[in-house]
């Protein structure tokens, strides 16, 4: 036990130098003799959308419960298949909200009376065909769709476009950097630190859907427009 001990203590004692050493390593920092300057910059591209993302679904009322389900079930089916026949992939179909609801006439002072049952269904549809938005929307409200929001138009792989937009932050911010040199009379020594503090996509106005006649009949039309991405940088520089 004891030389265990005295064993255990040697060792301890070899390891303390070397943990001090490496504690004061970590502690060193360069000190700055010139004028630190911390700016922020951002830099912007623009894309145009390649994806689109539409919210269709069918509302149903009957005065029972089953009926209000079976209608919309049936029209659901005549929806998803014109969904099929425009080239959307099942995986591109996601249910996203299902409600049944009772619905009551309300009278003064009388008790509400029960009326009736109201059903929503309601499908996200996912598809990078954006010139087609406008037929696969007219298709939907043929075929008995009667709720239909978006599209909501979105970049489907942002990451070489946020890289592009990161690059530019960054001679953004170098060239802001040697602007405040100059007007000090100072020169730019050295970059002490660049943080990202966020990157993100500006929201595209709410797309316009217009009409266009063609073979004497109606037809939606879809403009996608550009969306801008931004990435903004904390920058730091010694300026001398």
């Amino acid at each position: 036990m004891v030389k265990s001990f005295f064993a255990a203590l040697a060792l301890a004692g070899a390891a303390l130098p070397a943990a001090a050493m490496a504690q004061g390593m970590t502690n060193i920092a360069q000190p700055i003799s010139g004028t630190r300057l911390d700016i922020s910059a951002t830099g912007e591209v623009s894309r145009v959308p390649d994806i689109a993302i539409i919210s269709a679904g069918v509302t149903t009322l009957d005065k029972s419960a089953t009926g209000a389900i079976e209608q919309n079930a049936a029209q659901m089916t005549r929806v998803r298949a014109a969904l099929k026949r425009a080239g959307i992939a099942d995986k591109d179909i996601q249910t996203s909200s299902f409600n049944l609801n009772p619905e009551y006439r309300y009278e003064n002072n009388q008790p509400p009376v029960l009326t009736g049952y109201r059903v929503s269904n309601q499908v996200s549809v996912r598809f990078r065909d954006i010139k087609a938005t406008g037929k696969i929307l007219d298709a939907l409200v043929a075929e008995g769709a009667n709720q239909i929001n978006g599209p909501n138009l979105t970049i489907d792989k942002p990451e070489l476009a946020m890289d592009e937009a990161r690059v530019k932050a960054i001679a953004v911010g170098q060239a802001r950097a040697e602007l405040y040199a100059r007007t000090l009379g100072k020169r730019v020594v050295r970059l002490l630190s660049v943080s990202e503090s966020g990157g993100y996509a500006v929201p595209p106005p709410m797309p316009m859907m217009r009409a266009q006649m063609a073979d004497s009949a109606a037809k939606s039309v879809i403009d996608p427009g550009e969306q801008q991405l931004s990435v903004s940088l904390a920058m730091s520089f010694e300026l001398q």
